[in-house]
């Protein structure tokens, strides 16, 4: 997702959207149809499961995505401002027609709740690591449930500081803090490296420490996975040096392309058998790019293996930013809506896993950067046709819309355009 909460995996104009090219070891995706079956991974011991039967998924999943930067603008300091200010945010979501809220609880290490594992975030006091004096995470759900609402508890597994969104400070019970052999910098910017054991045990753990104490409809994470390296980190060789020493020690004999996607897949794995044991109905999703050769050779995300096989996840959401109209700057179609959206209906998907669709809320009165005109960003009705057409794609099951402010803090006219105009589809 773009501006802080995710990638814009759409967001780059010309011949590629993906922004981010081919890493080290990476090259194309195979070509097999249904990639090979992935080794079993045994649940955590002794885990207890949650008494909570979590509110399944709907025929349609009509879900808005509230991240940090929705966070950096609500009033924390006290339960009852908190529950106004999220419950006039669920107010509108259920207004809209929508089923499920994809709440952000951990976006840089951190947590929205009282966690043996992540200190408190920055946003809930100003100070990360400072006790609000409340539960924000139970109150999220308590509000969102009280309206028939489901709510996905969304994570960032390994990013921990960003130069541009923060937080200035990490407290000193930081896991980056108390374990600075985990981290890895480049140019300032605070990453676990994936690579190592212990991080996959500490995301695994902060997963289970939710699912077991909270009444969650399931775990979401997006697409920050390992770090999308700038052409010029890469000629400076950051890419490379970023993982070097647990690649070292890790590697087998691996190339590092393969190296690092067996990484996040096996850590994927790992919290697909967490949060079933600690509750077989919650929903285990992620949200990956729309290009999915970027997830792949950049993100080091293997979404076709996820795919195609139980055990990874139970449902993929591809973020479909660009338009229906949307044309590179050689005049290609290839990301466009229809075009890209069909390309995702086809890969071999197991039947446990669904497929929704990532929808770009915040390309309103913008447009997507492509070489085509951008009118149909103008129409206040693009959001609704494109759910529209969704519902005409064989595989789709639903979609999620980013984010909330650009829909509901918005003084462009067209945000209330493009809101009615989905109340309006979705009700019918």
């Amino acid at each position: 997702m773009p501006v802080g909460g995710g990638s814009a995996s759409g967001s780059v104009s010309g011949d590629d959207p993906s922004g981010g090219g081919s890493a080290p070891g990476g090259g194309a995706q195979p070509d097999s149809s249904t990639p090979q079956a992935p080794p079993k991974v045994e649940p955590p011991e002794d885990v207890t499961p949650r008494a909570y039967t979590a509110i399944a998924p709907p025929e349609e999943m009509r879900a808005m995505w509230i991240s940090f930067l929705e966070w950096k603008e609500t009033d924390f300091s006290t339960e009852e401002t908190l529950r106004a200010a999220f419950g006039q945010m669920l107010d509108n979501c259920a207004g809209l027609g929508l089923n499920t809220a994809i709440v952000a609880v951990r976006p840089f290490g951190d947590a929205y709740y009282p966690s043996a594992y992540y200190p408190w975030s920055d946003l809930l006091t100003g100070t990360q690591g400072a006790d609000p004096g409340y539960d924000p995470l139970a109150v999220m759900i308590e509000e969102a449930h009280a309206r028939g609402l489901r709510l996905e508890a969304w994570i960032n597994p390994y990013r921990v500081k960003d130069t541009k969104n923060g937080p200035e400070t990490l407290s000193a019970n930081n896991p980056a803090v108390v374990n600075p052999g985990w981290v890895r910098d480049v140019d300032g910017n605070l990453w676990y490296d994936p690579g190592l054991p212990e991080v996959r045990e500490q995301i695994v753990n902060g997963v289970l420490e939710i699912v077991q104490g909270y009444d969650v409809d399931g775990i979401h994470f997006d697409d920050y996975f390992y770090p999308e390296f700038t052409a010029a980190q890469k000629e400076a060789g950051t890419d490379i040096a970023f993982d070097e020493a647990s690649y070292t020690q890790y590697g087998g004999g691996m190339g590092l392309g393969e190296w690092r996607r067996q990484n996040v897949s096996q850590m994927v794995q790992a919290v697909y058998a967490a949060v079933k044991a600690a509750n077989p109905t919650a929903s285990f999703g992620i949200s990956v790019q729309g290009n999915n050769d970027n997830n792949y050779n950049t993100m080091h995300c293997d979404v076709r293996q996820w795919l195609a096989w139980d055990g990874y996840i139970d449902y993929i959401m591809p973020q479909l930013y660009w338009g229906f109209d949307y044309l590179t700057a050689s005049g290609r179609d290839t990301y466009a809506f229809k075009r890209i959206a069909a390309e995702w209906a086809f890969y071999p998907r197991a039947d446990s896993v669904r497929l929704y669709a990532g929808l770009g809320a915040y390309r309103i009165g913008v447009g997507d950067g492509g070489s085509n005109d951008q009118a149909e960003w103008f129409t206040g009705h693009n959001l609704a046709d494109m759910v529209t057409a969704l519902r005409s794609e064989p595989g789709f099951s639903g979609f999620a819309l980013f984010r909330y402010e650009f829909l509901y803090w918005n003084d462009d006219p067209l945000a209330a355009q493009e809101t009615a105009a989905l109340a309006g589809r979705l009700a019918g």
